[in-house]
């Protein structure tokens, strides 16, 4: 479990960065990407919750 719990704080860590960045742009076009972006890692993140919940309710 602790990959999974690894990969969880990566992702949650990836996201906050990408929210920082978006903030940051000045370009609009940069700052859709990474708003885009922090959302795939928002839900790669999800993923990695659910995946984890079971086996700790275990």
């Amino acid at each position: 479990m602790t990959e999974l719990q690894d990969r969880l704080e990566r992702f949650e860590t990836l996201t906050a960065e990408c929210e920082l960045i978006a903030k940051l742009a000045t370009d609009s076009a940069k700052r859709e990407f990474y708003l885009k972006l922090a959302d795939h890692y928002y839900e790669l993140a999800a993923e990695a919750r659910r995946a984890i919940a079971p086996k700790a309710a275990a």
